[in-house]
């Protein structure tokens, strides 16, 4: 059984025991959060009905925070001495996910 998921503005395909990635969610390491189904598959049955789906709960754990890959931004204006030098590492969280009931 396997379901895809909204995730931090992604769709994620996860099944039980699957460690992903998301955007940063709040809650210690060993927090318990929920994910929304927007589809869920088990064997040849496929759930995509929306009253059926408010039912479904995708349960994850929060493994631990983690950080993105350093991205470097770098303004230059030629001829005028203008230099800008700016780096970024996005916030994420690693989730594992515990269950999925229908």
């Amino acid at each position: 059984m396997y379901a895809i998921v909204r995730a931090g503005g992604r769709q994620e395909k996860v099944s039980v025991g699957d460690v992903l990635i998301i955007d940063k969610v709040s809650g210690e390491a060993g927090a318990s959060i929920d994910l929304t189904p927007l589809l869920l598959v088990d064997g040849s049955t496929v759930t995509s009905d929306a009253d059926q789906l408010a039912k479904a709960t995708v349960k994850a754990e929060v493994v631990k925070p983690a950080k993105g890959p350093k991205i470097t931004i770098i303004k230059y204006k030629n001829k005028t001495g203008y230099r800008r030098r700016q780096g970024h590492r996005q916030h994420l969280t690693q989730v594992k996910v515990t269950a999925i009931e229908v």
